[in-house]
């Protein structure tokens, strides 16, 4: 039976990490903030960090706090009918229930990480960099307006990404064994 596991984590704990191992283990990859970025592009708004904030936050209240899952359950539905798949980024407690109904065998990954050692990751990042004051807004605003703390607190599993790249590869190797040993 083919699997779908979500990452979740507030940005900087090492989501993309466990997506690009996933991907490596033949898992397809569906990245939650690429439809945003399209949509962006498609009504020419400048991508920067307030701009996805706005664009993100008047996108959810104009079609709901679970739109971008609406958005991708075809591409997740093509993708999953000819093997398994991961959800890079599933922010909201409405996304994550839209998609639990239509694949009841999700699973999610939480990545917990410091606080300051995300803020020093995110700000040193060459894709997506933020400033401090940035990420700040940002954790903030994916709280508050985002609801993705749901997701995080629900989890299936999780791994704590505070320490070395092994450790974290190797708690995530563990997870994926259960996953996939489940019917």
């Amino acid at each position: 039976m083919n699997k779908i596991i979500a990452i979740v984590g507030m940005s900087g704990s090492g989501k993309s990490m466990a997506c690009n191992l996933l991907t490596k283990k033949d898992y397809k990859p569906v990245y939650f903030g690429g439809i945003i970025y399209k949509k962006m592009q498609e009504e020419g708004i400048e991508i920067t960090p307030d701009s996805q904030k706005e664009f993100r936050e008047n996108l959810r209240k104009k079609h709901g706090m679970g739109v971008v899952a609406k958005l991708l359950l075809e591409e997740i539905t093509t993708l999953y009918k000819n093997g398994n798949v991961v959800l890079d980024g599933l922010y909201s407690w409405d996304e994550y229930k839209i998609l639990k109904e239509k694949f009841p065998c999700l699973k999610l990954i939480a990545i917990i990480t410091d606080k300051n050692t995300r803020y020093k990751r995110v700000e040193k990042r060459i894709d997506r960099p933020f400033s401090y004051d940035d990420i700040v807004k940002r954790d903030i605003a994916e709280i508050e307006n985002s609801a993705k703390g749901g997701p995080i607190a629900y989890a299936d599993y999780y791994i704590l990404n505070n320490g070395t790249t092994e450790k974290y590869q190797e708690r995530l190797n563990e997870i994926i064994k259960q996953i996939e040993k489940e019917v």
